[in-house]
């Protein structure tokens, strides 16, 4: 099985490449711009078909939720068009697509986990274009599957945690943000979580065609609980206060509950999604001895 993991040099990317030697049935191939353009769509077909592509991860994505507000061409460009491209160029092949998506298809007005049959209702230019993506592989013909996950981070690239890791360090006292409610995700687990969907004889038994799923870790967190547990763990001696939304504005409006319920992806696939902290700490670790 060819597969092409587009974005590779991001969070959810760069996770994959670590995990490959653990997928030997899996033959992946890693790309990112400048060597490959999603949104440059007879270069993609041209890349599909001369390497005999029949599966791509697509962990490409324009995550500045902020810039997007003013950059909402670049962002639909990359959310949407791209992954319609991708939709097109698996057309051909006959090939499974596994798209990922955001938690920020939520306007956050829900106070119980949210399920993948309920309704969306985003908030914001990030989010709009996300939904744009996930429809053009969910009412496709070809065998994909959309997997929203939510605050997202790893031992690579930009992300809160290493933000938090870095003002600790520098400063004595941070405020973070209490007043919204997720569950953190390691950008590792999803990746495995990926790579089993496509590979395990149950995930190539069903099929995937239009299908949506939710995955994070498991548990639930503040930004503030989030940014404590941390310090706690990383030993970073810097006290964390609680603050409002109010208190922080920023140009894109944030939902203020994005529980997910996983408990589709776990019985169609029988995965074990292990506890935030627990994936916390093996992150942690794993920046500790970088």
């Amino acid at each position: 099985m060819n597969i092409l993991v587009t974005g590779a040099n991001g969070q959810l990317g760069s996770e994959i490449r670590d995990l490959a030697d653990n997928f030997d049935n899996l033959n992946l191939i890693f790309k990112d711009l400048p060597d490959l353009d999603i949104c440059n769509f007879l270069e993609l077909e041209k890349f599909v078909d001369e390497n005999k592509i029949n599966s791509i991860i697509n962990c490409a994505a324009y995550t500045a939720v902020d810039k997007a507000e003013e950059d909402s061409a670049i962002a639909q460009k990359v959310n949407s068009e791209g992954v319609l491209n991708l939709v097109k160029a698996l057309k051909k092949t006959d090939g499974k697509l596994i798209h990922i998506s955001t938690d920020y298809v939520f306007n956050g007005e829900c106070f119980v986990p949210y399920k993948e049959t309920d309704p969306v209702s985003p908030i914001g230019v990030y989010g709009d274009t996300k939904r744009e993506g996930e429809l053009s592989v969910i009412d496709s013909d070809i065998d994909g599957i959309v997997i929203r996950t939510s605050w997202l981070y790893s031992s690579y690239g930009n992300n809160f945690v290493k933000t938090m890791l870095r003002l600790g360090k520098d400063r004595d006292e941070l405020g973070v943000i209490f007043d919204q409610v997720g569950t953190p995700t390691y950008a590792k687990d999803l990746a495995l979580t990926c790579l089993r969907v496509l590979s395990n004889s149950k995930g190539n038994k069903i099929s995937l065609k239009g299908k949506l799923y939710h995955f994070s870790n498991e548990g639930v967190a503040s930004w503030y609980d989030f940014a404590k547990a941390i310090m706690q763990i990383g030993n970073v001696n810097c006290n964390v206060k609680p603050i409002e939304t109010k208190d922080y504005p920023t140009p894109a409006k944030r939902p203020h509950f994005s529980v997910l319920n996983k408990s589709k992806v776990k019985n169609d696939f029988g995965i074990e999604i292990p506890y935030w902290k627990d994936s916390l700490e093996e992150c942690l670790l794993k920046l500790k001895n970088k």
